[in-house]
């Protein structure tokens, strides 16, 4: 038997191999630091919890319609109409289980052989992987430490063509924890415009910001008849085990990607809809509590990192991410994150897990607590010392 040759442009998410290598060494009984997997470290708020439970007690346990219960895309358009100030209509929220097939519906649905697709690199990996996997030719936007983490818009003219059908923009970024200025997302939106390019704006993180306010991509002129917002409740409620994401869909896809949801996964679970709605719609003062604790994380992290002689940590603007440049160590991206899990126990992330434009750094997850931070930052200084 032979695997279809379609098969070997699918790449993987290396933050669970990485789990799985050092869950592997605590079975050993190794005292391991986890800060490599991107998820927070805390409980699901109890109100959501209560409410899937009472969902599961009165019968949502059966198939709903593939683009999502109505009371929940009512809810979350509700919701978006706020954050955006416009009005978003409930029919172009689609609900799907987590984040990633809004990607791959998005890609699968719009791109063909021989199309461009221009994605972040460092970036998330299955951009490229997706991009790949539907036919497409994936083009790398690199992000310069330089520029805070955020793409040289002159270069990404040059690579903008006839042939790219859609840019994927990811602000607060993961691995590096950046945000775009405005007016580079303006000029983005002019260049998807100009040779009419769809976008695709991952906002998953939109709720975790350390200074400011959440921008969009869709805040600009006729941005919202070819932008696909990618988010969901995994981060900003601690709920990644739910499966629960959503995409709000320009009218031109809201049936295309309707179909690929009944032809995958036919639809999201029920319970897990209806708990979302208490998500929204109840008090967000766990968000705030959370996203004020990673603010504690980040300072004392990035502090600790700059402390260490070979090593420079840029202060992160969002997300949960740190993303320090080790080149002073004298180890490639993959050596450092294989000898610090080995010789101290700290599990991270090679920077090369997030693209070729990674190498010379490694991707820190702040999703641990504050003592399990000061211990990883003793270990990691000790180590580089001898």
């Amino acid at each position: 038997m032979h695997l279809a040759s379609r098969m070997s442009l699918l790449g993987t998410e290396t933050a669970f191999e990485a789990l799985a290598r050092a869950k592997a060494l605590e079975a050993e009984g190794r005292d391991i630091i986890f800060l490599g997997i991107g998820e927070p470290d805390f409980d699901t708020p109890e109100h959501i919890v209560a409410s899937a439970k009472s969902a599961l007690d009165t019968g949502y346990t059966h198939y709903v319609p593939s683009a999502g219960i109505t009371e929940v895309r009512k809810a979350i358009a509700a919701d978006a109409s706020r954050r955006y100030a416009r009005d978003i209509p409930w029919e172009n929220i689609i609900v799907t289980p987590g984040g990633k097939p809004i990607m791959f519906f998005t890609i699968l649905a719009l791109i063909e052989e021989g199309d461009e697709v221009l994605y972040p690199n460092p970036g998330f990996p299955i951009y490229e992987s997706m991009i790949r996997f539907a036919g497409g030719t994936p083009v790398p936007m690199q992000l310069h430490e330089r520029l805070g983490y955020n793409p040289d818009l002159e270069e990404v003219q040059g690579q903008v063509n006839s042939r790219t059908k859609l840019i994927i923009v990811n602000s607060p970024n993961n691995p590096c924890g950046s945000v775009i200025p405005e007016i580079d997302l303006q000029k983005i939106s002019m260049l998807a415009k100009d040779v009419g390019a769809a976008v695709l704006s991952d906002e998953i993180y939109k709720d975790f910001y350390y200074d400011g306010t959440h921008s969009s991509i869709t805040e600009y002129p006729g941005m919202w008849d070819r932008t696909i917002v990618l988010d969901g409740l995994s981060k900003s409620y601690a709920m990644t085990g739910w499966r629960v994401g959503f995409g709000i869909f320009p009218d031109f896809l809201v049936e295309p990607v309707t179909r690929l949801v009944t032809n995958s996964v036919s639809c999201t679970a029920a319970f897990s809809q209806i708990a979302s709605v208490s998500a929204i719609e109840s008090s967000q003062q766990s968000v705030r509590q959370m996203v004020a604790e990673f603010k504690e994380r980040r300072d004392l992290l990035v502090e600790g990192l700059n402390s260490i002689t070979g090593i420079t940590c840029p202060m992160p603007k969002g997300a949960f991410y740190a993303f320090p440049n080790i080149t002073g160590t004298g180890y490639t991206s993959e050596e450092f994150e294989r000898n610090i899990l080995t010789e101290t126990g700290i599990s991270l992330l090679s920077g090369t897990s997030f693209g070729e434009y990674g190498e010379g750094y490694v991707r820190i997850s702040f999703a641990n607590s504050q003592e399990k931070i000061r211990e990883a930052l003793k270990r990691l200084k000790e180590f580089l010392v001898n």
